[in-house]
């Protein structure tokens, strides 16, 4: 591919390239010389399951193998057992060196679900840094001051509110760019959160003479909620290891527009197909749902393979667009005054005196994660108020049913 149509696949999804003319030289020297760019990204193998969040990163690595260039997908075993502190308000627990041992394996046997086993070199970050000396940490500890560290936006505010800093900290950022001047990488890959932490790997390669690597950085997916970061602790992931069925009804569960997102950073339709597809929804030509449905089998046929993907749309289409509702549910009579304003009460508060979630809170979570139907329709409104009056049928997940009869004081 000429260099235009490569940066045309690099940038599907990107938030930024630094620096893009510095990338554009280097791709058009690749295709000159025959040489592939060395690909960079590390992750730390804190959790021992990755979940969709993660893999927006491992979807733009395989880009780069189809490209023809080489892939060093970096375990940071080392940096592991320091903690990110990338977004802390406070000081992360360290890892075990067998915590992080054994997530690295189980990360190892995810990843090639996505990227290609023979064009992915596999690294271990303590392969040159267990074996760094003393001396020659404190080397590397001075190509950097406390002033630059503290231009990051966590350390600067924990600074400021004389909140712990442990010195230990400031190494993290120092190492990860370390690992770009051992692998003498040409591009490296993050998050938006690791734009400090990537430039610090351009820096130290400089220090080293090395050519400076271009740095490209990825959005943050969000979860189920549509608006927060997927994440494990909000509850509103997708881990890749769920069950089909799991994986495909909670893709079934995005807003239209979380869909389309979806489909830029996770899905491998091509960017003209991805184009069409666009303007298709835009003018009705195609129905969401349908959109949904593809997408649903794409991720989880990656996952779990072909078969258990139509399976898992067969299962969802049969439990949930035939609207098949129990026949037997709880069924509860409302007449707290208290809880009721201007003939209306809230559904989060509904919720929580059925017995549907344990708390108001969790009430109002669970509609933001896409859990909660009214009627078998699913509500995304955390605030709504229902009126009170009639008869509703109440939905958290996929077995938690309540019937609400005469909801009046």
């Amino acid at each position: 591919m000429t260099v235009a149509e490569q940066m045309a696949i690099i940038k599907r999804g990107a938030v930024e390239i630094l620096v893009e003319k510095e990338l554009e030289e280097k791709l058009a020297k690749s295709i000159e010389t025959g040489t592939p760019l060395r690909i960079k990204a590390g992750f730390d193998p804190t959790a021992p399951d990755l979940h969709l969040g993660h893999t927006v990163l491992l979807q733009k690595l395989r880009q780069f193998q189809q490209l023809g260039h080489e892939v060093c997908f970096l375990i940071g075993d080392f940096t592991g057992m320091i903690g990110d502190p990338t977004g802390k308000s406070e000081t992360r627990k360290a890892l075990t060196r067998e915590d992080v041992l054994r997530n690295a394996e189980t990360y190892k046997e995810q990843v090639f679900k996505i990227l290609d086993p023979e064009k992915t070199r596999v690294v271990f970050n303590s392969e040159w840094l267990s074996a760094m000396t003393a001396t020659e940490m404190i080397g590397l500890a001075a190509r950097y001051t406390v002033a630059r560290m503290l231009e990051r936006d966590d350390f600067g505010k924990r600074y400021a509110n004389q909140m712990p800093i442990s010195i230990h900290e400031f190494l993290y950022p120092l190492i990860q760019g370390y690992d770009s001047v051992a692998l003498q990488a040409d591009v490296e890959l993050g998050g938006t959160d690791q734009k400090f932490n990537l430039l610090v790997g351009r820096e130290l390669q400089r220090e080293w003479g090395q050519r400076p690597q271009s740095v490209l950085t990825m959005p943050l997916l969000e979860g189920l909620d549509g608006v927060n970061k997927m994440s494990k602790s909000l509850g509103n992931y997708i881990g890749i290891n769920e069950p089909a069925e799991e994986i495909f009804g909670k893709i079934m569960s995005i807003s239209d527009q979380l869909m389309v997102r979806y489909y830029e950073l996770l899905s491998d339709l091509s960017l003209a197909d991805l184009e069409t597809l666009k303007q298709d929804i835009k003018t009705g030509a195609v129905h969401p749902m349908a959109v949904k449905k593809q997408l649903g089998r794409e991720i989880v046929a990656r996952y779990h393979g072909e078969a258990a993907a139509v399976a898992a749309e067969e299962s969802f289409v049969s439990r949930f667009r035939d609207n098949q509702i129990p026949d037997e549910m709880p069924e509860y009579t409302i007449n707290a005054v208290a809880d009721l304003a201007e003939g209306t009460v809230p559904l989060f508060k509904l919720l929580a005196m059925t017995g549907l979630v344990a708390s108001n809170g969790e009430g109002k979570r669970a509609i933001l994660q896409g859990g909660v139907k009214v009627n078998g329709e699913k509500v995304s409104d955390e605030f709504l108020e229902l009126k009170c009056e009639g008869t509703y049928i109440l939905q958290v997940g996929k077995r938690r049913f309540a019937k609400v009869v005469n909801v009046a004081s």
